[in-house]
C-alpha cells in the first residue's frame, strides 16, 4: 500500500476535520436566520443528548481502533481478525444503547416532547458504528476519507437550501446535518472488503481488546462530559434560545479547534510506531514541532476572534444571535488549551502507553465542569457554561503537564515564545486600530482585518526567523522553484 508523508496526511486530515465545521458554517448563516435561536437550540440540544448515546455505543473504539489496527496493518489476516473483533464489541453495545434510547424517548419529558427530532438524530449511533473510520485512519487512507466526507457535505449543503424554508423545518435541518456528518459511513462499510476479509476468520479473542477499550471509553466519557455537558445542562436548566446562543459561540470555537488539532490524529500512528521502535530522539523532536505548531496557530486565532467576536457572530447568524458575543469571548481561549492537551495527551501519553494519565486529566476536567456549570448556569446561562468549559480545559492541561514534567523539561525551553509574542503584539495592535477605524459591515471588517492581522503576524515571524515558519517557507519556495524548473 502506498504510504503518504505525515505532511500529506496532515493536510488531508486538516481538510477533513475543518470541513466537519466549515460546511455547517456555510449553511449556518442561512439556517440560523430561518429557524431562529429557539429551534437552533432544540436541534443543538437533541444532537448533544444523542452524542452521549453514541459515545456509549462507540466505547473507546474511535481512538483505540486506530492504534490497534495500525499495529497489524501489514498482515491481512491479523488485521481482519482485529477489525471483526472490534466490530462485534461495537455492535453489541449499539444494540444495548438503542434499547436505552427507546425507553428515554417515552420516559424523559424533554426528549418525548421532540420525538421525531430525536428519532432522526438517533440514526447517528448506527452510522458511526458501521462507518469504521478508525480502520481507514489506521491505514492512513486520508485522501479517500476526505474526498467522500466532502462529497456528502456538498450534498447536505444543497439539501439544506432546497428543503429548509421555515422555522418549522428544524427536524429536516437535523436530518440533513446527520447526512453531512455520517453519510460517508455507508461508503466506508461497502469498501471494507478491499482491506479486510468479510468472512469469519475465527480464533476470536474479544477480551484482549476490552481493557484498552474501557480506558479509552472512560477517556471519551470524561471528554464528552466536559465538551458536551454544557449544552445538555443549559438545555435542561435554561431556555432553548440560550442553547442557540451558546451553540453559535461553540460553532466558531470548534472550527478553530479543528485547524489546531488536526495534526494530532495524523501523528498518532506515526508516534505509536516511533514509541514501539524506541526511537526517542525522533519521537521528542516531533513533540517539540507539534507543540510549536499548536502555539503558532492557536495564539493568533484566539486573539483575533476575541477582538472580532461580535463581527463573527453578526456574520454567522445575524443580529438575533448577538447575545452569543460574550460566551464566544470567554470560550475562544480554550483553542490554545485544547491544542496543547491534544499534543500532550493523544500524541505523547497515548503512544507511551500512559492512557490512564490522560483519563485522570479528563476526569478532573469533567468534575470541575460539572461543578462550575451547576453553580454558574442558573445565574449566567450561556456565559456560565462558557466559563465552565474554559476552567475545565485549563484543569486538563495542568494535570497532563504534571504527568509529563520530566519529558517536557528539555522540550519547553526550545519553543520560540518570544518570537511568537513579538509577532502577536504587533498584529494585535494593528487589528485593534483597524477595528476602531473601519466602518464597513461585519464581512468587510472581518475580511480586511484578517488579511492585515495574519499578514503582519506571518511577515514578522518570517522576518525574525522563527524556525518552524522558516522551515515551512523554505519548503514552499523550493517546491515553487522546482515547478518553474520543470
Amino acid at each position: 500500500k502506498m504510504k503518504h508523508s505525515t505532511k500529506f496526511n496532515f493536510i488531508m486530515n486538516a481538510i477533513l476535520t475543518a470541513s466537519a465545521f466549515i460546511f455547517p458554517l456555510i449553511t449556518y448563516p442561512y439556517v440560523s436566520r430561518v429557524l431562529g435561536p429557539d429551534n437552533i437550540g432544540k436541534v443543538s440540544f437533541a444532537t448533544s443528548v444523542v452524542y452521549y448515546f453514541s459515545m456509549f455505543a462507540q466505547l473507546g473504539i474511535p481512538t483505540y481502533g486506530i492504534s490497534a489496527c495500525a499495529r497489524v496493518r501489514d498482515d491481512k489476516e491479523k488485521l481482519s481478525r482485529t477489525v471483526q473483533e472490534i466490530m462485534i464489541i461495537n455492535l453489541i453495545m449499539t444494540a444495548f444503547v438503542y434499547a436505552v434510547f427507546a425507553v428515554s424517548l417515552f420516559s424523559v419529558p424533554k426528549i418525548s416532547a421532540e420525538k421525531p427530532l430525536f428519532l432522526v438524530i438517533g440514526a447517528t449511533v448506527l452510522f458511526n458504528t458501521i462507518g469504521v473510520e478508525w480502520l481507514y485512519k489506521a491505514l492512513e487512507q486520508y485522501s479517500y476519507i476526505t474526498a467522500v466526507s466532502i462529497l456528502f457535505k456538498l450534498i447536505s449543503v444543497a439539501a439544506m437550501f432546497a428543503f429548509v424554508h421555515s422555522a418549522s423545518d428544524y427536524v429536516i435541518y437535523g436530518g440533513i446535518s446527520i447526512i453531512a456528518a455520517t453519510g460517508s459511513s455507508l461508503m466506508n462499510f461497502i469498501r471494507l472488503r478491499r482491506f479486510v476479509f468479510l468472512h469469519p476468520v475465527g480464533s476470536y479473542n474479544l477480551r484482549r481488546h476490552l481493557k484498552a477499550i474501557w480506558v479509552f471509553f472512560a477517556m471519551s466519557v470524561a471528554t464528552t462530559v466536559y465538551t458536551n455537558l454544557d449544552t445538555v445542562m443549559l438545555g435542561f436548566i435554561d431556555t432553548d434560545s440560550e442553547v442557540g446562543f451558546y451553540n453559535t459561540a461553540v460553532k466558531v470555537k470548534n472550527v478553530l479547534c479543528s485547524l489546531v488539532t488536526s495534526l494530532g490524529t495524523v501523528l498518532l500512528p506515526r508516534m505509536s510506531c516511533l514509541a514501539e521502535e524506541k526511537k526517542w530522539d525522533e519521537f521528542y523532536l516531533l513533540v517539540k514541532k507539534a507543540l510549536n505548531f499548536v502555539l503558532l496557530i492557536s495564539l493568533p486565532l484566539t486573539v483575533f476572534f476575541v477582538i472580532f467576536s461580535s463581527e463573527s457572530i453578526m456574520l454567522l447568524s445575524g443580529k438575533m444571535f448577538l447575545p452569543a458575543t460574550v460566551p464566544m469571548q470567554i470560550i475562544t481561549p480554550t483553542i490554545i488549551l485544547i491544542g496543547i492537551t491534544n499534543v500532550l495527551g493523544i500524541q505523547v501519553l497515548v503512544p507511551l502507553g500512559r492512557e490512564k494519565q490522560v483519563l485522570y486529566s479528563e476526569v478532573a476536567g469533567a468534575v470541575i465542569n460539572l461543578i462550575i456549570n451547576s453553580l454558574l448556569i442558573p445565574s449566567f446561562a450561556s456565559s456560565g457554561a462558557a466559563i465552565g468549559t474554559l476552567i475545565a480545559e485549563f484543569v486538563v492541561l495542568v494535570v497532563q503537564y504534571n504527568a509529563l514534567k520530566g519529558e517536557l523539561k528539555t522540550i519547553i525551553p526550545q519553543i520560540s515564545y518570544l518570537k511568537i509574542a513579538v509577532a502577536l503584539v504587533l498584529s494585535t495592535a494593528t487589528a485593534g486600530l483597524l477595528k476602531s477605524v473601519l466602518t464597513f459591515g461585519a464581512f468587510g471588517k472581518l475580511a480586511l482585518s484578517a488579511v492585515v492581522f495574519f499578514g503582519i503576524y506571518s511577515a514578522v515571524l518570517l522576518a525574525i526567523k522563527e524556525p518552524l515558519v522558516q522551515e515551512l517557507w523554505n519548503q514552499m519556495l523550493s517546491k515553487l522553484i522546482r515547478k518553474k524548473c520543470d
